[in-house]
């Protein structure tokens, strides 16, 4: 069990629960067995037979046995010696579990030599009838141990569940009705009944909500207890002043969130806050204005993106937004001014050079860089604020190392342009306040999108060329997106072994060279991907957004952060190959400017494919709190939390993030009620144990670093 489904204790056993519990009297169906898979299936013999081969001596023996389930038929098949046992155990007439393989053979669905359980009811008829009723639980299983198998070794330590200890305080447990631990570990693996099933899911989802929460209610309240500078902002000093040449007035929403940052940032504590906004709602006008408040309170205030692309444009975005307030120590600078300084690994010495001193003598108040930011060599006058944008891009140790580099923890405020539903954040990000921008700011326009099937309908296709065509004549610019760059020698190899009928997905360079030759021949078209030489990607944003090139084909490099007010055409090739919220993301690069936007998500998939439902769901809605539900449900929790969240994805068995959004959410008011009451756990020896085998080392150095 260690070696195939890593369980090391009677705990571990105790915790692997079934997957699902088939009914004895209710036959799992054979008619729609998926192949390839490992099943597990009750069902009847209907007839056995041994077929000889090879002629003499009968050396060649093969039981064939027909099992049915009343919904389909499915051929089991033993060779050789092992027909003996089988012929003799699996009369027809006879019940049994059976688990193996799915194959196929001459067009027919079978299992070869699969192991078998026989289901006999004890002395006779009277017993039948319970033993029909009874759940037999199905175990997430492997080839080498059979759900039974599993199943037996469960009954062995069952009754040691009386030992169990049960992490939840007796107050909560009795307030909310819930059944206790040894109760509900044995009504998950032997329940009487469904009820006895609800009861006991009910229960462990309580377990795992409620120690995480736990967790990370320590954690947030281990952080309040960190000195921080407090960073007020100076009146009249530069966030006055900035404010004072805006040539709009925020929302609402902006107005709100920048409240809660500057309360946080006034406090003698670290600010943990994950600033959440659709693409477009504001984020970096609130992070600049926080960033503003810090220099005027004498600190700096440093800002890290994911690529050199974006942090080039966080710095273009800002010097512009700041004017003459970005020119300290200049000729012509304000005289709040401060130096706004950009540090990314590609510069040359004698720029890194003054860059670096302009942050140890504390001359720069903000700078905007890449992960060359968090490198040794970098040293700050008086850290006191950290922004990182795109969360989800930037691992925990990056975070931790920048945190280092104050006098005393600086403030930290992560942005993320994904949205994530509520209960992800409160599991994910449990451990920072919430903010959300979800209003646009006045002078957004709406995006229409489309999806154009391009092998239903062909001529879509030309209609979404002529738009393009359409868009640009009336002054507008467009992007055209693709799956990859092209001309990359091992990918021509991986196309050429991949089968013939999946073709591989769309190039930019190919793509590029078929539009100026064809529907789009006349109009300025220019590429743009990520192995370009970092100069080489920027003159080509600088021309775009200068209006000097008429449509962009490039790779999701455009993703994040590429403002370009008069691009409002985008045209994404191959659509499917994209995630829901990645489209979400792209799609947000148009409709900036006045015009209205225009969104067509071209793709070659049939229109019932789960692809095209995907993609009918991005051109339905632009809200992107309901699009990160749909791809949450589709995807499954697995991969959401992404591999830097593994650590606290392996602790969940019975709580789906989704689902249980109940759970999480009052899971976490009383772990934030217990913690405040007891942050040691002093009084609760069981909750303490249960949180350190939740926080096994590899668990506990990743949260550390959160």
């Amino acid at each position: 069990m260690a070696e195939h489904l890593d369980l090391h204790t009677v705990g571990d056993l105790l915790h692997h629960y079934p997957r699902r519990y088939a009914e004895r009297g209710e036959l799992t169906t054979l008619a729609d067995l998926p192949l390839d898979e490992h099943v597990t299936v009750v069902a009847r013999v209907a007839d056995a037979r041994v077929m000889t081969f090879n002629g003499a001596k009968g050396r060649g023996q093969r039981l064939e046995v027909t099992i049915t389930d009343g919904s389909g038929r499915l051929q089991l098949v033993f060779f050789g010696k092992g027909v003996h046992k089988p012929h003799k155990d699996l009369l027809p007439g006879t019940r049994a579990m059976f688990a193996g393989k799915v194959s196929v053979f001459n067009r027919k669905t079978q299992l070869a030599h699969p192991a078998y359980e026989l289901l006999r009811g004890e002395d006779g008829e009277n017993a039948v009838g319970s033993w029909a009723g009874a759940l037999i639980p199905i175990y997430p299983a492997t080839t080498k141990l059979e759900s039974w198998k599993i199943a037996k070794a469960v009954d062995a330590v069952l009754p040691s569940a009386v030992d169990a200890v049960d992490p939840l305080p007796p107050t909560l447990r009795e307030g909310r009705g819930l059944t206790d631990l040894p109760d509900a570990l044995r009504k998950i693996h032997r329940p009487r009944t469904k009820a006895d099933i609800a009861d006991a899911r009910e229960r462990l989802k309580w377990d795992e909500a409620f120690v995480l929460q736990v967790a990370l209610a320590r954690r947030r309240f281990a952080d309040t207890q960190l000195p921080a500078v407090a960073r007020r902002p100076v009146p009249g000093g530069l966030l006055d002043a900035f404010d004072a040449k805006l040539p709009f007035t925020l929302t609402e929403g902006q107005e709100k969130v920048s409240g809660e940052i500057f309360a946080d940032l006034a406090t003698e504590h670290p600010m943990h806050r994950l600033l959440q906004g659709e693409v477009g709602s504001g984020k970096t006008m609130v992070a600049l204005r926080a960033m503003l408040a810090v220099v005027d309170a004498g600190g700096q205030a440093a800002m890290l993106a994911p690529t050199e692309v974006l942090a080039q444009q966080h710095h273009r975005s800002v010097t512009e937004m700041m004017g003459e307030l970005a020119e300290g120590g200049m000729l012509g600078g304000a005289e709040h001014a401060t130096k706004v300084v950009l540090l990314t690994g590609s510069m040359g010495t004698a720029a890194r050079r003054q860059a670096l001193l302009d942050l140890v003598t504390g001359e720069a108040g903000i700078v905007i860089g890449t992960h060359a930011l968090i490198e040794d060599k970098v040293q700050f006058h008086d850290l006191g604020l950290v922004v990182v944008d795109e969360q989800h891009r930037f691992g925990v140790e990056q975070r931790d190392a920048l945190r280092g580099k104050g006098r005393q923890p600086p403030h930290l405020l992560v942005m993320t342009a994904t949205p994530i539903p509520r209960t992800v954040a409160m599991t994910v990000f449990g451990d920072l306040e919430t903010s959300v921008l979800d209003q646009l700011p006045a002078g957004r326009s709406p995006i229409a999108s489309h999806v154009v099937p391009a092998a239903d309908k062909p001529h879509f296709l030309a209609r979404a060329w002529e738009r393009v065509r359409e868009e640009v004549e009336n002054g507008h610019q467009a992007y055209v997106v693709c799956p990859r760059i092209g001309d990359e020698e091992d990918e021509k190899k991986k196309a050429k072994e991949a089968d013939a009928e999946k073709r591989p997905p769309l190039a930019v360079l190919d793509v590029a060279g078929q539009l100026a030759r064809g529907p789009l021949a006349g109009l300025r078209v220019e590429v743009l991907h990520g192995r370009m030489a970092p100069d080489d990607k920027d003159a080509v944003m600088r021309r775009f957004a200068a209006g000097e090139a008429d449509v962009l084909v490039a790779t999701t490099v455009i993703e994040v952060g590429v403002n370009v007010p008069n691009a409002t055409a985008m045209v994404i090739m191959d659509a499917d190959r994209f995630g829901v919220s990645q489209l979400h993301q792209l799609r947000g690069r148009v409709g900036r400017g006045s015009a209205p936007g225009l969104c067509l998500l071209v793709t070659e998939m049939p229109e019932a494919s789960p692809a095209r439902q995907r993609l009918a769901a991005v051109a339905s809605t632009l809200d992107g709190f309901e699009l990160s539900r749909v791809d949450l449900e589709q995807r499954r929790e697995g991969d959401v939390l992404g591999q830097a969240q593994s650590g606290v994805r392996s602790s969940l068995r019975m709580l789906a993030v989704i689902d249980d959004e109940e759970v999480i959410a009052a899971a976490r008011e009383e772990a934030v009620a217990v913690v405040a009451a007891d942050p040691e756990l002093e009084h609760l020896p069981e909750l303490r144990t249960a949180l350190d085998a939740l926080l096994d080392k590899e668990r506990e150095r990743y949260l550390e670093k959160g």
